[in-house]
């Protein structure tokens, strides 16, 4: 594979206006949330109950609420197959937690068909002052290019699996090859780079966009929390754009 020539920068400045893309950044914005998450799953009556009993009378949390509430910040993400005790909690007591994170320019959603519960910037995160932005708790990270093609290739075979009513999509590591083999030449990888798309997959179970199926260390489970990271327009325009560019560089190459 040939470099693509430095003396045309205007496809790099095309990559780059690409990978700039407010999507490339996991759990940044709270307006990619699809309609099916709710803000209140509990009715009034229940939470106001529940938020009581989970307080002392010092208004303090209960220990139990307490480490659910240090759980969800230390994740980001909590799965309720994964952790059914912590996400009953954040559910019952999703009033209170509301009113906690607030003062930290947080809010919490939870998905109850997609048992997803996930810490979410404020959304307007965008008027606050300089100062305050600075010391808010969710920082932006913008993936590598090479991150962002395999989001994008998991998130559209999540899309295209859920169509035909999957409900736990599954892929393994060589389809995940096969669906990136055609972006490849914008990373400067190969197919056979396995220790790259390790880490990169590494990076996906840590913020919990992939589960390991258990005893299978060549099939992921791509859990619902990907279509908080990409909506489906985005997916297809993104996609598209990438699909040109690599057009563009192989004739290059040739």
């Amino acid at each position: 594979m040939s470099d693509y020539p430095e003396s045309e920068p205007s496809f790099f400045d095309r990559l780059a206006a690409t990978t700039k893309e407010p999507q490339d950044e996991l759990f940044s914005d709270a307006d990619r949330v699809e309609e099916s998450a709710t803000d209140d799953p509990l009715p009034p009556s229940d939470v106001e109950e529940n938020a009581t009993s989970a307080a002392s009378s010092k208004g303090r949390f209960s220990p139990e609420l307490r480490r659910a509430l240090v759980e969800l910040m230390r994740s980001g993400v909590v799965l309720a197959h994964a952790k059914p005790q912590v996400y009953e909690l954040l559910c019952r007591h999703h009033a209170l937690i509301e009113d906690h994170l607030a003062d930290m320019y947080l809010r919490l959603l939870i998905d109850p068909p997609a048992g997803v519960a996930l810490l979410l910037q404020q959304q307007d995160q965008a008027d606050l002052e300089e100062e305050e932005v600075r010391s808010a708790l969710i920082s932006r990270r913008t993936l590598s290019l090479y991150d962002t093609l395999l989001l994008l290739v998991l998130r559209k075979h999540y899309q295209e699996r859920q169509s035909v009513g999957e409900q736990q999509v599954i892929i393994d590591i060589d389809r995940i090859e096969s669906q990136l083999a055609p972006f490849l030449p914008l990373t400067n990888s190969s197919r056979s780079d396995r220790r790259k798309l390790s880490g990169a997959i590494t990076k996906m179970k840590e913020k919990k966009l992939l589960s390991p199926v258990r005893g299978d260390d060549e099939r992921l489970e791509i859990t619902p929390v990907i279509r908080y990271v990409v909506s489906a327009e985005f997916l297809e325009r993104m996609l598209a754009e990438y699909q040109s560019l690599a057009g563009e560089l192989e004739d290059k190459a040739l």
